[in-house]
C-alpha cells in the first residue's frame, strides 16, 4: 500500500527529529552505570563517611552530656552541625550519581541538547493519550522489564540472606567498624549480582529503544517523494525553470547574431555564427550556432542585420559539433576561416589584420 511505512527514514528526516529532540536512549544503561558507579564511589569513600558520621555522633553525644535545656541558639548550631555532616557524607556519592546519568545519557544521545524537549506539551495531558499509553506495546514492555527486575532483586536478595543469615546477625557482637565492613562488602556482592543482570537487560533495553525509534522513523514512499520535492523541488516546475532559461540564453545568443562577422550554414540543419576581433581574439569566437528551425532563424537574423552568410556543409557541421557557445573554434579549421573572413573583409572593405 502507498501509506505502508517500509523506508527506511532519509537524513533528512533524522535530522528534522533530532531537532526536535526526538532521539532513542535506553533508560536501563542510565540506572544500571550510575548505580554500579555509587557503590564503586561509597566503597573507596566509606571510611571518610564513618569518620564523618562518628565524629558526629561523639560531638552531639557529648553535647547532650553538658546541656540540660536546649535554645535557639543551641537548635541552630545542631542543625547546622547535621547540614554539613550530610553534606560531607552524602553530597559527594550524588554528584557522582549525577555526573555518571549525564554521560551515561550524553553518549547515547551524542550529547544532544533540544530546546524544544522542554516545551510543555498539552498534549500529553490528554486522558485518552493516558489511556491509550496504558495499553501501548511500550507499557507493555516497561512492564515486562518491572517484573523480571523485581524478581531478579527477590532471587538474589534470597540466596543473600539464606546463606549469610547467621553470620549477619554475629555483627551485633563485633566492632561498630567491622560489622559496618561486613555488611557493605555483603552489600556490594548483592549490588554486582544485580548489576550483571541488569546490564543484560540493559543491553536488550538499548537495541529495543533502537529497534523501536528506527520503526517509529520509517517513512511511506509518498513521504519520500514528498520530502524530495521539498528539497529539489517539484520536477514539473523545475522543469519550466529550465525551458525558461533554456529560451533566456537562446535569446541572448539571437541577440549576439548581428554582431558576428560571418555565418557559415548547411544550408537549412546547421548554421554557426563567427566573430574574429584582431586586437582581442587568438582565434575567431563561436557566438551563436543552432540546429534545424534555430539555424534558420540564425540565418534569417543575419540577413536582416547585413551579416554575409556563406553556405559551407562540413564546416558548419564541424564547427557545430566540437565548439561550445562563446568559444574559440578549434586550431583544425583555422586555415579555412581565415581564408572565408578574407573574403567577407574584402566585400567590406576592412582588414584582417
Amino acid at each position: 500500500m502507498a501509506g505502508e511505512k517500509t523506508e527506511k527514514a532519509t537524513p533528512k528526516k533524522r535530522r528534522d527529529e533530532r531537532k526536535e529532540g526526538n532521539v532513542f536512549q535506553s533508560k536501563e544503561v542510565i540506572t544500571v552505570v550510575s548505580l554500579l558507579g555509587i557503590f564503586c564511589c561509597l566503597r573507596l569513600y566509606f571510611p571518610t563517611m564513618y569518620r564523618t558520621v562518628k565524629d558526629c555522633l561523639v560531638t552531639f553525644l557529648g553535647y547532650a552530656g553538658t546541656v540540660s535545656e536546649l535554645g535557639q541558639s543551641d537548635l541552630r548550631w545542631l542543625s547546622f552541625q547535621a547540614a554539613i555532616v550530610v553534606v560531607k557524607a552524602a553530597l559527594p556519592l550524588l554528584l557522582v550519581a549525577c555526573v555518571l546519568a549525564v554521560i551515561a545519557s550524553g553518549v547515547q544521545t551524542k550529547w544532544l541538547f533540544a530546546k524544544k524537549a522542554f516545551q510543555p506539551k498539552f498534549s500529553n495531558l490528554s486522558p485518552l493519550k493516558g489511556i491509550k499509553n496504558m495499553f501501548s506495546p511500550k507499557s507493555l514492555v516497561e512492564l515486562l522489564k518491572g517484573i523480571v527486575k523485581i524478581t531478579i532483586l527477590g532471587v538474589i536478595l534470597y540466596n543473600t540472606l539464606k546463606n549469610r543469615i547467621f553470620l549477619v546477625a554475629n555483627t551485633m557482637y563485633m566492632d561498630v567498624m567491622a560489622s559496618t565492613v561486613y555488611v557493605l562488602n555483603t552489600i556490594m556482592t548483592m549490588v554486582l549480582q544485580v548489576c550483571m543482570y541488569f546490564a543484560a537487560i540493559a543491553a536488550l533495553d538499548y537495541f529495543y529503544q533502537w529497534w523501536s525509534y528506527e520503526k517509529k522513523l520509517k517513512m511511506s514512499k509518498d513521504e519520500v517523494k514528498e520530502e524530495y520535492k521539498q528539497m529539489e523541488g517539484d520536477p514539473k516546475v523545475k522543469g519550466k525553470i529550465r525551458d525558461i532559461q533554456r529560451q533566456r540564453a537562446l535569446s541572448r545568443m539571437m541577440q549576439s547574431v548581428p554582431e558576428a562577422d560571418v555565418i557559415i550554414r548547411n544550408p537549412t540543419h546547421f548554421a554557426v555564427a563567427l566573430k574574429y576581433d584582431p586586437n582581442k581574439d587568438n582565434a575567431p569566437h563561436l557566438i551563436a550556432k543552432g540546429q534545424d528551425e534555430v539555424a534558420l532563424r540564425i540565418v534569417k537574423i543575419a540577413e536582416d542585420s547585413d551579416v554575409t552568410v556563406i553556405e559551407n556543409k562540413p564546416l558548419a557541421r564541424g564547427i557545430y559539433a566540437s565548439t561550445p557557445l562563446n568559444a574559440e573554434i578549434p586550431g583544425e579549421y583555422y586555415g579555412v576561416v581565415a581564408e572565408i573572413l578574407v573574403q567577407v573583409y574584402r566585400l567590406k572593405n576592412k582588414k584582417l589584420v
